[in-house]
């Protein structure tokens, strides 16, 4: 089953369960028949865009949560499946590891800067604050061009919404995680 599928599939099959709908019920509530809807919980099918609007109109929810993806109790991220963004010639790795949700209103990353690798951050919107945790090697942070020095053990949190950068002057490769924070805009 590809992913689409299976998280339509989820998605329906959750959506039908927590409001007590037979697969009979929600047959009539959408026009689609009953061995329709079976197969697209089962992943049988590929449903085409015509049989996704009719489900969601007749169940009122909008197109697009019959394929976002759902939230699970547990989600497991292997940084090794997952593709860096890349600055100063690959020299800095950063690791998209849960990207920002309106609902969590944060962002986190796994980052590698060689030594001798460095990248400068434009400012993020007011109210913006990043929090780093240095895991090995060292990495020199300027915020607002005041620089501070963070070796392993280290953390740090500072208003992002300011010109900022990351510089490793060690030797070794440093190791760090990052989460950045955004505030709610009205």
């Amino acid at each position: 089953m590809n992913k689409i599928n299976e998280i339509i599939s989820e998605n329906l099959k959750k959506l039908r369960e927590l409001r007590n709908l037979s697969l009979d019920k929600v047959s009539k509530m959408t026009g689609v028949s009953k061995s329709m809807l079976g197969q697209i919980e089962r992943g049988e099918v590929n449903p085409t865009i015509s049989t996704l609007w009719k489900i969601s109109y007749g169940l009122k929810i909008s197109f697009t949560q019959l394929m976002s993806r759902p939230e699970r109790e547990v989600e497991f991220m292997d940084k090794n499946s997952i593709t860096p963004i890349t600055a100063d010639d690959g020299k800095f790795r950063a690791y998209t590891i849960f990207p920002f949700d309106d609902k969590r209103r944060f962002e986190t990353y796994s980052i590698e800067v060689d030594s001798g690798g460095k990248v400068s951050a434009e400012p993020h919107p007011q109210g913006t604050q990043e929090f780093i945790t240095v895991y090995s090697g060292e990495i020199t942070v300027a915020v607002d061009e005041k620089e501070y020095m963070l070796y392993s053990g280290n953390s740090m949190r500072f208003k992002a919404d300011r010109t900022h950068s990351y510089r490793n002057c060690g030797s070794d490769i440093c190791t760090m995680s990052m989460v950045i924070y955004y505030p709610e805009y009205e």
